[in-house]
């Protein structure tokens, strides 16, 4: 028998635990593909850097969601690239793609990176979910915008 505290738990859009029979509830319908679950179950690069070059913080205003990027340039390319995500799956998995996708490029090949590309790095998504990559293009660009480009 599951306790009704846990089975509210369990079913809630915050809660991370499991759906009575079993199934984690962030897929309870299989709206996720397997790569994205991979980000989101196991990020890459998450974290602050000490030190970092340029930091940027932005909020969704419609549904919430934060992302902390911290960038540290070397020799003109992204060197190291962290985040912090407050937010839904989509969101801290799209974070977690970015970081991957910017690490060694420069400033100016990263800011061609679009939507589009950090869907697709993640295997796609929801289309009700794509404002969690466009928070991750937009978090890059105002980072970026605090290191100043090379011609």
């Amino acid at each position: 028998m599951v306790s009704p505290l846990f089975r509210r738990f369990a079913t809630s859009r915050c809660g991370r635990g499991y759906a009575a029979w079993g199934t984690p509830i962030y897929n309870l319908h299989g709206m996720y593909s397997a790569r994205l679950l991979d980000h989101f179950q196991n990020p890459r690069n998450a974290g602050d850097i000490p030190g970092a070059d340029a930091v940027a913080e932005i909020e969704n205003p419609a549904c919430g969601d934060v992302l902390r990027l911290s960038i540290k340039m070397a020799a003109g390319r992204i060197a190291e690239i962290r985040f912090k995500a407050k937010g839904c799956v989509p969101t801290i998995a799209c974070a977690s793609a970015l970081t991957e996708l910017v690490i060694g490029k420069s400033p100016q090949e990263a800011l061609v990176l679009d939507r589009d590309r950090v869907v697709q790095a993640v295997g796609g998504i929801p289309q009700a979910s794509t404002h969690a990559a466009q928070l991750a293009i937009d978090t890059l660009r105002v980072a970026l915008g605090q290191i100043p480009l090379k011609s």
